[in-house]
């Protein structure tokens, strides 16, 4: 795998930077962790070489002074958002976070449930948590946020929501994905802290967009496709411009609120320490680099990798027209199309060749070669796809059986008979596990297997839509995929004994 990001020295001075940060301010630092503290595959994609707990592990650094809270959004928990990555809904990840954080030895302080408007389901959660001993505090909507500067400070407004009470001097506030109302708690604490002769200070450790690399450069047009379904817009710091005469990157959401975020601070302190939206950043990401060609490229995938997404959520009926236009955009800006992808255009210059309409799917490796398979009455595409793969990284003659038919055929059968499924092809992860028998006794089946890693970074484009065991498991094994919005080839019942 090609790597594009220097994650040890992003590690130093990212830590250096947030140690000089909490120095700034007097009794507590409030924290907010943009993105994810850990899992943050969507970083590691387009900044190859970035390690998906990067950020845990510098909270791991200063853990003896922080505590932490989860913030999950009444909104979210209504209509139980999933989480696409791990395909668990928003409520459910909060107690996965919880888990995680605390097997690590870090203080999980309490629950702040926000956008809270009554809803019945926030209501029945917030007693779920309770039941199991976890402190919970209600954060409300408040009609004009964040425009309405002088109603949300005031006590008609941050004044009405619930006291979040903290010990440490350091409080790390996060949350199981973006639009959880983050800022917002940590705004609100600002106020109610004063309120009780406590002078906190607000940071903000956000990965992107990276605020010194251009509007348009592709690491952040990625970013704003992984948004797509907020809404979120990157933009020029107007702020910031006015202050210093520099570009700097930021978005919407943190311009809009920056008016709000001043009149805390000159309320709390007398000035606002901070002159733009970028300053209350701590983002070293930028100067972590190492090489650009290697990142702009994995960022144009991203892009169409999530392009796919949503036209397979679409086709589910979990995305809208909105999100699948403004993807569309975005690669518009970006200046490529699906067809830049070339596994894309490989897997479906395989159907075209078929003399039957079938499934195909193709994969690109890291050195650029191009392999293709197609759908047989013993393998689904993927499947295919993945021993063909495997089979050249190891030098493998393409016409020799890894897994012989007489093995397959048993596996088919409980599927089928026992199990009572539909299809009877091997899905990826059942010829892995073929494959790990056979290793005992055939030495190419054992040669397969230690190519695996060599998968990583791989990008694979199937031309229908995969199950949920196969899409797992590429995401496993790093590799990058997509899919076309097809559900199933429909096919006549000749067609389908010839395939």
């Amino acid at each position: 795998m090609k790597y594009g990001f220097d994650n040890e020295k992003y590690l130093k001075i990212q830590s250096e930077h947030i140690k000089q940060r909490i120095a700034t301010f007097g009794d507590k630092l409030y924290l907010e962790f943009g993105g994810k503290l850990f899992d943050d595959y969507h970083a590691s994609r387009v900044l190859p070489g970035f390690e998906p707990d990067s950020k845990l592990k510098m909270l791991m650094q200063m853990k003896d002074d922080a505590e932490i809270v989860i913030v999950i959004s009444a909104v979210d928990i209504e209509k139980n958002k999933v989480r696409s990555d791990l395909g668990i809904t928003y409520d459910v990840d909060v107690l996965r976070l919880r888990d995680e954080f605390m097997d690590r030895g870090l203080s999980v302080n309490s629950v702040v449930i926000t956008h809270f408007n009554g809803q019945s389901s926030a209501e029945a959660y917030r007693k779920r948590l309770e039941g199991m001993g976890i402190k919970v505090y209600y954060h409300h909507t408040i009609e004009g946020y964040p425009h309405n500067v002088a109603l949300i400070d005031s006590d008609e407004g941050f004044g009405k929501n619930d006291y979040v009470e903290t010990s440490r001097p350091l409080v790390v506030v996060t949350a199981p994905g973006p639009g959880s109302g983050k800022m917002a708690v940590c705004l609100s604490q600002l106020y109610q802290e004063n309120k009780r002769g406590v002078k906190a200070g607000y940071a903000k450790f956000e990965t992107f967009p990276i605020w010194n690399l251009p509007l348009t450069h592709p690491v952040n047009l990625a970013y704003e496709a992984a948004t797509a379904d907020l809404e979120d817009v990157n933009m020029i710091d107007p702020f910031h411009l006015e202050a210093y005469g520099k570009t700097a990157v930021n978005y919407n959401r943190d311009v809009e609120i920056f008016p709000v975020m001043n009149a805390l601070f000159e309320d709390i302190y007398g000035e606002s320490p901070y002159k733009s939206p970028t300053d209350m950043g701590v983002n070293m990401a930028g100067f972590c680099i190492s090489d650009d060609p290697v990142c702009r490229e994995a960022s144009l995938q991203e892009i169409i990798r999530r392009y796919y997404t949503a036209i397979c959520n679409f086709a589910d009926g979990k995305a809208t027209e909105n999100e699948v236009g403004k993807l569309k955009l975005l690669m518009k800006k970006a200046g490529i199309t699906t067809d830049y992808r070339r596994s894309t255009v490989a897997a479906r210059e395989r159907m075209e060749r078929s003399s039957v309409p079938t499934a195909t799917a193709a994969i690109e490796l890291e050195d650029g070669t191009i392999l293709t398979a197609e759908t047989s009455p013993l393998l689904g595409p993927s499947a295919a796809l993945l021993l063909n793969a495997l089979k050249h990284l190891a030098g493998i003659a393409h016409n020799v059986k890894l897994i012989p038919q007489t093995m397959i055929e048993p596996i088919q059968k409980t599927k089928v008979t026992y199990l009572h499924g539909k299809n009877p092809r091997l899905h990826t992860d059942e010829v892995l596990v073929a494959i790990s028998m056979m290793s005992l006794l055939d030495e190419n089946c054992k040669l397969a297997l230690e190519q695996l890693p060599k998968l990583a970074g791989s990008q694979v484009h199937s031309t229908v839509m995969l199950s949920e065991v196969d899409r797992k498991s590429f995401k496993k094994l790093g590799v990058g995929l997509t899919c076309d919005p097809v559900k199933k080839l429909i096919v006549s019942r000749k067609e389908e004994e010839e395939i």
